[in-house]
């Protein structure tokens, strides 16, 4: 059982008198004002709101006579409440001042160049011979690839190029050491076919993209490396007619609803042989300034024909049950043509301002 409470402690209600608590309400709103941050606001509030005269008044009340208490308690409250709104306004205040300077101090200058590298973009090669890929692969065929060190006889031989042929001297041949060696950095994407007639059964569908090398200088229109992309068809029954087929479908996808047109020619691989042109998809043939096309209204895209049966004998595939034609183009050009790029060097100098210019698609 608790024992009897102690004696309260004497008051003398002074801090009750009003002019005792206008002071103490006036001290306390001149302590918050004069609060530069929040530690100071604390200690002003410890002393004018938690344990001030104002608080002391609060508890001298219960001293008073019944009559007297209403009064004091209305008294003290306004003054509490004064007190009390001058610290949030206080806080409020102080809150917007460090929240104005955050902003201010943490401000980040989107337009101050930074000492960081540009992040790196895939280059437009790279995203046309994708785009180009993927018209064959709507067409179900399949994507080959091949070494691009070749021996001579992937490279030449099996593709009917004979010991005497022009494309054979190292004026035109990268070959690796010794030169005897039998290697070759291979000049065309062509091996690419010979390797899959060998190892795949008719029928084939093929298409071989892939890097080359030439001995030519770097200038605006040659480079010592680019690529290229081949396609291979054997079956039984395949003409003519099916090349020209093949060949306008790849055309329309690349450059929209133009024309085509061929023009007999020469290559070792293919019997007869033709060079496409397609119509020029700028003027298409109405211009005779056009800069695309020269004014002739066409643009060459490349060389075709039907394969030669000496290939099919010399990868075992029967001339007399199964035919083919093949087709190929310099991935470069089609850039140039696409996106009216004037220049190689700045195709292959693999600056990312100019990489970056093409996005994600081609």
């Amino acid at each position: 059982m608790s024992g009897p409470r102690p004696p309260s402690l004497p008051v003398d209600g002074s801090a009750l008198e009003p002019r005792a608590l206008d002071a103490a309400v006036h001290a306390a709103l001149t302590a918050f004002a004069e609060a530069g941050d929040f530690e100071g606001l604390k200690a002003a509030r410890l002393a004018h709101l938690d344990k001030g005269p104002v608080a002391q008044a609060r508890r001298e009340i219960g001293a008073l006579a019944a009559e007297a208490k209403a009064e004091a308690g209305k008294r003290v409250g306004e003054a509490m409440d004064a007190v009390r709104a001058a610290y949030l306004g206080r806080v409020e205040a102080l809150e917007a001042e460090r929240d104005a300077r955050i902003l201010i101090e943490e401000g980040v200058d989107v337009t101050v160049p930074t000492g960081r590298r540009p992040l790196g973009a895939r280059h437009p090669v790279e995203l046309t011979m994708q785009r180009l890929t993927d018209v064959f692969v709507a067409m179900g065929w399949e994507v080959a690839e091949g070494p691009e060190v070749e021996s001579e006889w992937m490279n030449f031989d099996a593709l009917n190029i004979g010991k005497d042929h022009p494309a054979r001297q190292m004026q035109d041949t990268f070959f690796v050491d010794p030169p005897d060696g039998g290697l070759v950095l291979r000049t065309h994407t062509s091996p690419v076919q010979i390797r899959s007639m060998l190892t795949r059964t008719p029928p084939i569908y093929v298409v071989a993209p892939g890097k080359v090398f030439r001995t030519d200088d770097l200038d605006a229109t040659h480079t010592p490396v680019f690529h290229q992309i081949e396609a291979l068809a054997i079956d039984t029954g395949l003409t003519m007619a099916h090349l020209r087929g093949a060949i306008d479908h790849f055309v329309r996808a690349m450059f929209g609803d133009v024309k085509t047109r061929v023009r007999a020619s020469y290559f070792p691989f293919t019997e007869p042989s033709m060079e496409t042109d397609f119509q020029c998809f700028v003027c298409r043939g109405a211009d005779d300034s056009c800069r695309m096309c020269g004014g002739s209204g066409w643009i060459e895209l490349g060389g075709s024909g039907m394969v030669n049966r000496k290939l099919l004998i010399a990868t075992g595939i029967d001339p007399d049950i199964y035919s083919g034609f093949a087709f190929g183009f310099g991935i470069e050009r089609a850039l140039q043509l696409r996106n009216g790029v004037g220049d190689m060097r700045d195709i292959v100098e693999g600056d990312v301002r100019f990489s970056g210019q093409f996005g994600m698609a081609v």
